[in-house]
C-alpha cells in the first residue's frame, strides 16, 4: 500500500476501483494492473489504500509458487488450521482469485483464523504461519512511518494487510467493505468477529464503524486494559 501510484478507492461506482474491475473482467489481471501507472510520490514513503496492489501480490504468489491462490491456502492455512468447512473465493476471467475481497467462510472458520493469529499462528504445537513474520505484520512499531497508527490514517495504522491499532500493545484487525471484520488481541488471547453488513462500504458513513469499536474496547477494558 505504498507504490505511489494514484488509485482513487471511495466505492461510489465512479471511482478508480471500479475502472480498475472493469477492466479486469475484460482484459485480464495483468492489463487492468498496468493501466495505473505513474507515480504521485516516491514508493515506500506514503501510505495509501488501493485493492489493485493485494491483486499485485495473488499475481506474484502465482508466478512464485505457481499454484493459484486458493490451492496454495488450502494445504498452508485452511487445514492446518482446523477448518471445519470449505472456503470459497471468486475468480476473475483470468482464473486468478480477486484477491482484494469476494472471501466468503463461514463464521466459526473466520472464528478460528482469529485464534489462529492471537496465538502468533500457532494451532497448538504447530506453528502454521511464521510467528516472526506475523509480528512484523501486525507490530506497527516494525513498520515505516508512515504505516504508523494516526500518521497512515487519522487512526488506524497498516501492516501487511493487518489494521494495527494506537497504542503501546499489540492489537490489529483485519477490516473488510461494509464491516466485516476480525480483531484480535495476542496478549489477551480475545477475538472478535463480525460479519454483519452495514449500509455503507465504507462504515465511518455512518454509527457502525463507532458502535462495532465501542463493543471491542468494552471487551478489552472487561478482560484487560488499553
Amino acid at each position: 500500500m505504498s507504490s505511489g501510484v494514484p488509485f482513487n478507492e471511495v466505492y461510489d461506482g465512479k471511482d478508480d476501483l471500479t475502472r480498475f474491475s472493469i477492466l479486469r473482467r475484460s482484459r485480464g489481471s495483468i492489463a487492468a494492473l498496468r493501466s495505473f501507472g505513474g507515480r504521485e510520490v516516491e514508493q515506500g514513503t506514503r501510505f495509501h489504500y488501493a485493492s489493485s496492489e493485494t491483486v499485485v501480490l495473488a499475481v506474484l504468489l502465482r508466478a512464485v509458487t505457481g499454484t493459484t491462490l486458493s490451492e496454495y491456502l488450502t494445504g498452508r492455512l485452511w487445514q492446518p488450521m482446523g477448518a471445519e468447512a470449505d472456503a470459497t473465493w471468486v475468480r476473475s476471467r483470468d482464473g486468478l482469485e480477486i484477491g482484494s475481497g469476494s472471501f466468503n467462510a463461514i463464521l466459526r472458520d473466520y472464528g478460528r483464523f482469529g485464534v489462529l493469529l492471537a496465538n502468533d499462528g500457532a494451532v497448538g504445537a504447530r506453528q502454521v504461519v511464521p510467528k516472526e513474520y506475523l509480528l512484523e505484520a501486525t507490530d506497527w512499531h516494525r513498520q515505516p512511518d508512515a504505516f504508523a497508527p494516526r500518521r497512515a490514517t487519522p487512526y488506524f495504522g497498516y501492516g501487511y494487510q493487518f489494521w494495527t491499532y494506537p497504542g503501546e500493545k499489540r492489537r490489529f484487525a483485519l477490516l473488510g467493505v461494509y464491516g466485516q471484520s476480525i480483531f484480535v488481541d495476542p496478549e489477551l488471547k480475545l477475538v472478535m468477529v463480525i460479519t454483519a453488513v452495514a449500509k455503507n462500504a465504507s462504515v465511518g458513513k455512518e454509527s457502525f464503524a463507532m458502535e462495532r469499536n465501542a463493543v471491542w474496547r468494552g471487551l478489552i477494558g472487561k478482560y484487560g486494559s488499553w
